[in-house]
């Protein structure tokens, strides 16, 4: 394709000519290091591995396609067509073209040129090459190196004329290795320990014990939670609670256990596919159940199907292969030489769940699995063995019934049907049938009642068999139906809805203003169910039925409660059966009763029910099956009763044999009763735990399609489960579902995962990791700093069986952790980013370090490990800003007491509105996996950590603290202030500049005491009435203003 330029290529190569010997005197360049960088910037978007977006036909990542072209003549870059054209001053003819907005400096260009001279040699990209394990350096002081970390990384230092720091202050390095082991500084009883520790191994000992503290998990797991996009909501739409916590406290105990990172991985990837796998590693599956779902009712069902698996090929690509995977789903990609075919291939593997599109707004989307507390496990495992028996039983005297059925049946009349209905503790009875009117009549507490009918009503048929269509509220009853939480109750009545009838309350006394309080008989989606509520959505039952009724037709649907404040006690019947229910809230406590009228057709404003009912009955008692039976199928029976033997069919007789054994079987009865019971046990054992979201596989062998530019609907290939073709090809001896996934990206010959890992840890202590871009391991990635140390981590940390402690105290331990922090002019103009790691790390803590800093120097953070989450402080109206009102997650209620004081990994985390402080401070939201978080500085953090009440209330718990502590004078406290949260003392020029401002602080607080009223007030904490409110509030706001200083915020 070059062939038309040769003659200007030519005179150009002439021009060059005196350049050549200082080239030439020159290292030789290497492609990876000097040559790619380049090319992948200015070229490869046009000329690269992306064949849709390539021009010319030219491919310039590939030697072979390169030289065929006349692009590149190797040795020759007189020759090549490429050296021509990026020299040339012709913009029609120059490269990259000026529309590009890329240009390459001077330096550039001679480098490409030099490299044509030499050869135009390639190589393969370095992190696709398995790592080899180097052979450790020597170095200008070997006397420094105390493992090999160091000795690589003072290699890089000899390299470049630097030399490492001093060593840091034994309180920094005290401080420091806690932070990042346990992301909490020492504390004082700890730190002086080891102080006082003057045995050789004093810190080796010291790091030890913070590996062995149950922070370490919390911390690593903190981590963690951002490559998994943990959240507690489900993220589209409603953005309802899913419950998702029992993963979080698996991935905490997984790194308190020092799980080996292999085992880890695959119980991630891949737990439910583990032969004779336990619950713990099932629960461990829940890694791909924590990505965004929706229950929007337009949604087309194959989309969010692609998205799902699309989202976890994109998360298992950054987290084990440090691959940006996104790329390759429109297109294959611009840079690395991943197709769209290898993308595709790669989400089969994710393609393959039982898991349904929609999640229905519920906690519990399916697959889920029940997660039992310690305690109930043993009772548990009985109710296994004992419910399927007692079915067996129940089923067996059904079978077995059939003669003293047949006698009774000889003698049974019509009458008897209507005898079985049930009239103890019937409290409100409403035919609802007189056909025409605006009247109807009711029976309520046994005295006939006439009401007026809102106009809005219709009569549905002629009397006797009409019902009553209401359009809103028919009727209502100011002093009925305030039954309490702790009463038992039973609704029942007959409807018809048309197909557009989806949603509404039937009955209700319910008071929408004051948090929903009340109670309903409520129609969502044609799913008949119940609201019993203290306050929405925390406070509350919530069950509904799993099947729809059907359309234009009566139906006859009963709801039964016990009385028991829970969704256990709570059964929903469709004509006489009992229908299985999704259970979306359970928990309730307090007073239910809504100080509004009782109301037939809608709540106390909205939520119309748009369909006919009659036959209306509520009972103050909870019915029992045979009585629902009888209620429902009235009709019917009586009708069959009515025939003679001859004339009913088997099924018939079948219907009738249902009613006698729930009605008048006693022995069917008491089975029926103790099956009951035994399940009412059950659900409340599971009422009691909580469930874990769960991957389970498909029988079939995974397939998914090549997507045209991404687009679900326009499907090309067929492809089955496979891994990118530019990697090591997947074995036939291991499965080709996602535990073979998990087994090949943990051979040694992956080139990527261990890499990838430890460069993640890595970046976890030093800020950033030896490759700074942690999830573009390819080709437009950056270059690794010290390529030979990450390979020989890589290697060590694979040989070691994946043991993270190992790796991490190998870090900690070394004199390249253990230096200073301190720069000086030179380093900071050669290396200002401490990439090089001539000094030791700081920077900026992340948003949950902060918080918890604060609450555990102040004594506040409850050292209490998982459970579900939690509700800090925040700023009233953060959800409701963005939430549907349907929503359970549109109301934020901040907990009282513990809760307010958990570690932030607990925070409740609600992915349109994560939490308040952790958003001003980077935390991702959690909708995609986030290998690297951005670090900031704003002042927006700064009016935080001041003024946010969390941190005012710690500040003052401080100060109390000390106020009432052994130190006697200003100058003791303060350093005891000091030591909590720096880990030192304050000099003696600092601390006359702290005291001074306490000096201030008491004058101000002492002429306005209603400021230290008002400041003093922050919080739930109590405040020592004892103490002077001017003084602890002087104090309170020194501690305040200590807490800001950047060597607290920092580490």
């Amino acid at each position: 394709m070059f062939a038309h330029s040769r003659p200007f290529v030519l005179a150009f190569a002439l021009a060059l000519l005196p350049f050549q010997s200082v080239l030439q005197a020159a290292e030789p360049l290497e492609y990876n290091r000097d040559v790619r960088p380049i090319l992948a910037d200015t070229c490869f978007k046009c000329h690269g591995p992306d064949s849709a977006a390539r021009k010319a036909e030219l491919r310039l990542d590939q030697r072979e396609a390169a030289v065929e072209s006349g692009a590149i003549a190797p040795g020759n870059s007189g020759d090549s067509g490429i050296i021509a054209r990026i020299f040339t001053n012709d913009p029609d003819e120059l490269m990259p073209p000026p529309d590009s907005h890329k240009e390459l400096t001077d330096a550039q260009k001679q480098i490409l040129k030099r490299w044509v001279d030499e050869g135009a040699e390639y190589q393969p990209h370095w992190s696709f090459i398995a790592p080899q394990r180097p052979e450790v350096p020597t170095v200008s002081n070997p006397q420094w190196v105390v493992n090999p970390i160091d000795a690589f990384v003072l290699a890089r230092l000899d390299a470049e004329g630097l030399k490492p720091a001093d060593p840091a202050d034994r309180r920094i390095i005290a401080r420091r290795v806690s932070l990042d082991l346990t992301g909490l500084p020492p504390s004082v009883e700890l730190l002086n320990q080891f102080l006082n520790d003057s045995s050789p191994n004093a810190y080796e000992r010291y790091v030890d014990a913070l590996l062995k503290s149950h922070k370490w998990g919390e911390h690593r797991g903190r981590y963690w939670l951002d490559y998994a996009r943990y959240a507690d909501t489900h993220g589209i739409h409603f953005d309802n609670y899913r419950e998702m916590w029992t993963y979080r406290d698996w991935v905490i105990q997984s790194f308190n256990a020092n799980m080996p990172y292999d085992q880890f991985t695959t119980e991630n990837l891949a737990g439910d596919l583990l032969p004779n796998r336990t619950l713990e590693q099932w629960i461990g599956s829940g890694f791909n159940r924590c990505n965004m779902t929706t229950n929007e009712g337009g949604i087309i069902d194959e989309e969010y199907k692609v998205l799902y698996a699309r989202d976890r090929t994109e998360t298992t690509a950054q987290v084990w292969l440090g691959i940006t995977a996104n790329c390759c789903t429109c297109h294959d990609h611009k840079f690395d030489p991943m197709t769209q075919r290898d993308f595709y291939q790669m989400s089969a593997f994710f393609n393959n769940t039982t898991q349904g599109v929609r999640d229905g707004n519920i906690k519990n989307t399916p697959p889920v699995v029940p997660v039992v507390e310690p305690e109930d496990r043993p009772r548990y495992a009985e109710l296994e063995t004992l419910i399927p028996q007692q079915r067996q039983h129940v089923a067996a005297r059904k079978m077995n019934a059939r003669p003293e059925f047949d006698t009774w049946l000889a003698n049974a009349t019509p009458s008897i049907i209507t005898d079985a209905l049930p009239t103890e503790g019937l409290d409100l009875h409403a035919p609802l049938n007189e056909g025409e009117g605006q009247v109807t009549k009711i029976v309520r507490s046994g005295e006939a009642v006439e009401l007026g009918l809102a106009e809005s009503t219709e009569w549905d048929g002629a009397a006797p068999d009409s019902g009553l269509k209401t359009q809103g509220t028919a009727f209502e009853l100011a002093d009925y139906g305030g039954f309490e939480a702790n009463q038992p109750v039973s609704f029942a009545t007959w409807i018809k809805v048309s197909p557009n009838d989806t949603q509404g309350a039937i009955l209700s006394r319910m008071d929408v203003d004051k948090d929903y309080r009340g109670w309903d008989i409520w129609m969502q989606r044609r799913q008949i169910g119940t609201h019993i509520i203290s306050a929405w959505a925390d406070n509350a039952l919530k069950v509904v039925a799993k099947a729809q009724v059907p359309a234009d037709e009566w139906v006859h649907v009963a709801i039964t409660y016990d009385g028991s404040s829970k969704a256990a006690g709570v059964r929903v019947y469709y004509n006489g059966v009992p229908q299985e229910t999704n259970v979306e809230r359970d928990q309730l406590n307090g007073s239910i009763v809504a100080d509004v009228p009782f109301k037939v057709g809608q709540r106390s404003t909205g939520q119309p029910f748009g369909g006919s009912l009659r036959e209306l009955r509520i009972y103050t008692r909870q019915l029992n099956d045979g009585e629902v039976t009888a209620l429902g199928q009235l009709s019917v029976l009586a009708s069959l009763l009515a025939k003679t033997p001859e004339e009913r069919t088997p099924e018939e007789v079948d219907k009738l044999y249902q009613f006698w054994l729930v009605t008048y079987d006693t022995q069917h009865q008491e089975l029926t009763a103790r099956l009951a019971s035994l399940e009412q046990e059950e659900q409340s054992i599971l009422n009691r735990g909580s469930i874990a979201h769960v991957m389970v596989e498909k029988t079939e062998a995974p397939m998914a399609f090549v997507l045209f530019r991404g687009d679900y609907d326009k499907r090309r290939d067929e492809v089955g489960a496979d891994t990118p073709a530019f990697l090591p090809a997947f074995p036939n001896d291991i499965p080709r579902n996602r535990l073979g996934l998990a087994q090949w990206l943990l051979r040694p010959e992956n080139p990527l995962t261990a890499r990838v890992t430890v460069n993640r840890f890595w970046q976890e202590v030093f800020g950033t990791g030896i490759v700074k871009t942690t999830g573009d391991f390819g080709v437009s990635g950056e270059l690794p700093v010290n390529p030979e140390l990450l390979d020989w981590l890589a290697v060590d940390f694979r040989e070691s069986g994946w043991d993270v402690k190992r790796l991490f105290k190998l870090i900690v331990m070394s004199n390249t952790y253990r230096q200073a922090a301190t720069t000086t002019p030179e380093k900071h103009e050669r290396d200002p980013e401490n990439r090089l790691l001539s000094h030791g790390p700081r920077f900026r803590m992340d948003a949950e370090m902060v918080r918890d800093s604060a609450l555990f120097t102040s004594g506040l953070l409850v050292d209490r490990i998982g459970g579900p989450s939690v509700k800090p402080y925040q700023p009233e109206g953060v959800w409701e800003a963005i939430a549907m009102n349907v929503s359970n997650t549109r109301s934020y209620q901040p907990d009282a007491g513990e809760g307010l004081y958990r570690r932030s990994m607990y925070w409740f985390w609600k992915r349109m509105a994560p939490p308040a402080s952790m958003d001003i401070f980077n935390a991702p939201n959690r909708e995609f996996c986030v290998v690297r978080r951005e670090r900031t500085n704003t002042p927006l953090q700064a009016l935080v950590t001041l003024n946010d009440v969390q941190f005012v209330e710690a500040a003052r718990v401080l100060a109390q603290q000390v106020l009432m502590g052994a130190a006697q004078d200003d100058a003791a406290r303060i350093n005891e202030i000091a030591i909590r949260i720096i880990s030192r003392p304050l000099s003696d020029a600092e601390q006359a500049i702290v005291g001074s401002s306490l000096q201030e602080l008491r004058n101000w607080y002492g002429s306005h005491p209603e400021e230290a009223a008002k400041l003093l007030a922050y919080g739930e904490t109590p405040v020592d009435e004892n103490l002077d409110a001017a003084e602890l509030a002087a104090w309170t706001m020194l501690v305040n203003e200590l807490m800001n200083l950047d060597e607290v915020l920092c580490k």
